[in-house]
């Protein structure tokens, strides 16, 4: 079953409102069997409404149509689809009772605007609301369904949920659809879909998808497996799956819709035996912030310092004034420093740091804004890397803090290979090992920084 999704208002289009309705529904109908193929977002004009619901039902098997519902005078969808249909409007006494027992319940007195709420389209069947006042009406109508919901998203999520998915089997909507996700950090999406899964597509059919869902750092990869039975479907894309499970190996953190790489980092520190903490300088406790998002994170998660000033990366980590005065404090001795002592001085096996131009401003030619230090600072191993990111300050912060877990979380795996191709830097004294040892962290001479 192919649909259509219209949301009507101009307080969707005028950015006063966001438009969340078409993403619920398109979710819920996708974990339906239903393939929504298109989205409109309209005016309250009732010539724009009609003729994109008609335009809609010429090209879909349903037509969802939110908004537009409420006793206002901008509403206007109901008397606008009566017309396109050429009906008349009735009187439905239940919906009027209970609008007025609603108010009785509030003890406000009964509004006359309201009364027009009671009224519907003579061929619509009526969806009765009970979480509010405004009704849902189906449409059947040439060779396709017509649903009308309100705007208020938990009144359309309620019609939706009690209502419309209970006959979406009985219209012939569904096949049986299973997804699943599979989550990487430090891979761009393009990356990611022409080095290491680019033969996956010879294994796409028309009752298996896969999709990429990039956001910051991360991709998130969407697997669909269709059937006509639950276990046909199962079996389709748990065969995706492990295809691109055997591609990429640990460089998936997650196979949940809902896992994050905090919680990933955190599984590994955990089953290592070893706690974090950090020292942050232009990620400004951001790094603290999502690592103690999960719960039970305190098994881990031992504490940080925000080190913005300069004279809190002397006095509280020992960073040497010379090479804040000489190389500044965006540079790979600060980084290597900053990780190590809060280590050191908060008692833990792990420590990781930020510094570097988040700006808008402050950046220069050889540090222009989005360069950032990250160092890192393990019983294995003790590095830095230099990453460049944007001109934006928020986005610069998020993708440093994405990147520093991704990078501790593969060191502690024992990966070789970092994200975005960076390099390792080690300072001057460095004791590498080839297997992490709890407890063991320091120092052999290696003379001056060098990279790998």
């Amino acid at each position: 079953m192919i649909a259509h999704l219209i949301s009507i208002g101009n307080e969707l289009l005028m950015g006063d409102t966001l438009n969340t309705n078409a993403s619920w529904l398109g979710q819920f109908l996708h974990e339906r069997g239903v393939q929504v193929t298109q989205v409109y977002t309209i005016t309250d004009a009732p010539e724009q409404i009609k003729s994109t619901i008609q335009m809609a039902l010429d090209k879909a098997d349903l037509v969802i149509s939110t908004g537009g519902l409420g006793p206002t005078l901008d509403d206007v969808t109901k008397k606008s689809i009566a017309e396109m249909f050429g009906v008349g409007m009735r009187h439905e006494p239940s919906v009027e009772e209970h609008i007025k027992d609603i108010f009785r319940r509030r003890n406000l007195p009964y509004s006359p605007s309201n009364h027009a709420q009671a009224l519907l389209p003579e061929n619509a069947e009526l969806l009765f609301n009970s979480s509010g006042t405004a009704p849902g009406m189906l449409f059947k109508e040439q060779n396709s369904l017509l649903v009308v919901l309100p705007g208020v998203p938990h009144e359309m999520k309620h019609l939706m949920t009690t209502q419309v998915a209970p006959r979406l089997q009985e219209w012939g909507a569904l096949n049986s659809l299973e997804t699943r996700y599979l989550k990487i950090a430090g891979i761009g999406e393009s990356h990611l879909a022409d080095f290491w899964l680019h033969n996956i597509e010879a294994s796409l059919n028309e009752f298996t998808d896969l999709a990429f869902l990039p956001s910051p750092g991360q991709v998130s990869l969407r697997l669909t497996g269709r059937g006509l039975s639950r276990k046909e479907a199962e079996s389709r894309v748990d065969g995706l799956r492990l295809k691109i499970q055997q591609q990429l190996g640990d460089l998936i953190y997650s196979d949940e819709k809902e896992g994050t790489l905090d919680r990933a980092l955190g599984q590994i520190l955990s089953q290592l035996g070893y706690r974090l903490a950090t020292a942050e300088s232009c990620t400004g406790g951001l790094m603290g912030h999502l690592l103690t998002e999960s719960p039970g994170s305190s098994a881990y998660v031992q504490g940080g310092i925000i080190a913005y000033d300069n004279a809190v990366k002397m006095n509280q980590l020992g960073v040497d004034a010379s090479v804040l005065e000489q190389k500044g404090a965006v540079c790979p001795e600060v980084a290597l420093k900053m990780a190590k002592v809060v280590a050191e001085r908060l008692g833990v096996e792990c420590g990781i740091s930020s510094t570097g131009v988040a700006g808008p401003g402050g950046g220069s030619p050889e540090k222009p804004v989005g360069t950032v230090w990250l160092g890192f600072y393990t019983p294995a191993e003790h590095f830095a890397v230099r990453a460049e990111f944007s001109h934006s300050r928020s986005f610069n912060k998020l993708r440093s803090v994405i990147t520093s877990f991704e990078i501790l979380r593969r060191c502690l795996l024992g990966m070789d290979e970092l994200p975005y191709n960076l390099q390792k830097v080690y300072p001057a004294s460095v004791k590498r090992m080839d297997q992490p040892q709890k407890g063991s962290a320091d120092t052999s001479t290696r003379g001056d920084l060098l990279h790998s």
